[in-house]
């Protein structure tokens, strides 16, 4: 067995792909429970952003991305970048964070940047998170403004619906500004206990998650159907109906709920298929497996690229069993 472990990554690694390793001897885990974290029941601005968000997804939300803005400043060295900031740093800001950062959004304020700077006085460089979610009711999105920042420019804003702020609403106390959220967390996903081990855990700099697996055709490619649906068979895979990713500063751990004896099938689906399958390599690489906790940890070879291939669903190791 592999464990999860920075001492144990790169020898686990090494034997998914095949290489003559000798493994560790297996360290017990203990079992862990069907959910491990406290889910919210009303939004609290000091939770970590993907967690404070489930009370804000509407019940029957299939997906959900969250960024965390003020995790990707930190990381690119501009923690105090707002829209206060010269033009010129918020522009290279956001070169750098487009090419180098696992954005699972780009901004739905940025399009509108500069008359929401002349006419408003914020941007979307005053933005802490942004999430996004879709399912049967529609798509809506979630944002929370930075601490610190004068709302009456906001307040206008909305009133005047610039932008994607147009049918928005803007609760002041909780500094949110959204678009179909959730009336009320007993009407949101802190009511599924599943969903808060796969949000949880470190700081990251944005999370995807899915209340589904993925075709084969889109998670394989549809140019290696033939190959993938061979690799997926003799994978022997489970059922999968929830997972999330969350993008670190340079590790990306899926989640699949506890004790998955799939993880290290799901892990070498990849393996399997022609070069004209996704990619997966370019943005996720060096694989180990943790069945107790059914995690599969990678290291991200370009973030920019993993979280692309993420919102492609082009995952080999979110694919639906046969």
């Amino acid at each position: 067995m592999r464990i999860w472990g920075g001492t144990a990554l790169l020898a686990a690694a090494l034997a998914v792909g095949g290489c003559s390793v000798e493994e560790p001897e297996p360290v017990p885990a203990p079992p862990l429970p069907t959910s491990t974290v406290a889910l919210p029941q009303a939004f609290d601005p000091e939770l970590a952003p993907a967690l404070a968000t489930l009370t804000l997804v509407p019940a029957d939300a299939t997906t959900l991305t969250v960024t965390d803005f003020d995790q990707v400043r930190l990381q690119l060295g501009e923690p105090l970048l707002t829209s206060a900031s010269p033009p010129a740093a918020r522009a290279a800001f956001w070169r750098r964070a487009e090419a180098r950062a696992p954005l699972l959004s780009t901004g739905r304020l940025r399009p509108v940047d500069a008359r929401l700077l002349r006419d408003y006085g914020f941007t979307q460089d005053d933005v802490a998170w942004e999430a996004g979610f879709s399912g049967p009711s529609g798509q809506g999105w979630v944002a929370r403004l930075r601490d610190g920042l004068d709302l009456t420019g906001v307040r206008r804003a909305v009133g005047d619906g610039v932008g994607p702020l147009a049918g928005a609403e803007l609760d002041e106390e909780t500094r949110l500004v959204s678009v179909g959220a959730a009336p009320d967390a007993a009407s949101s996903w802190a009511q599924d206990d599943e969903l808060g081990d796969l949000v949880a855990g470190a700081a990251a700099g944005a999370t995807y998650v899915e209340r589904a697996c993925v075709p084969p055709e889109t998670a394989l490619g549809a140019d290696a159907a033939t190959a993938g649906a061979a690799a997926t068979t003799e994978a022997e895979l489970d059922d999968l109906e929830t997972w999330s990713v969350s993008f670190g500063g340079s590790l990306a751990t899926v989640r699949l709920g506890p004790s998955r004896d799939d993880v290290f099938d799901r892990l070498r689906v990849a393996e399997a298929l022609p070069s004209t399958g996704p990619a997966l390599a370019r943005g996720f690489t060096q694989g180990v497996a943790d069945p107790v906790g059914g995690r599969i940890g990678f290291v991200m070879a370009d973030p920019a690229v993993a979280a692309r291939l993420t919102l492609q669903r082009r995952l080999p190791f979110a694919a639906c069993a046969p």
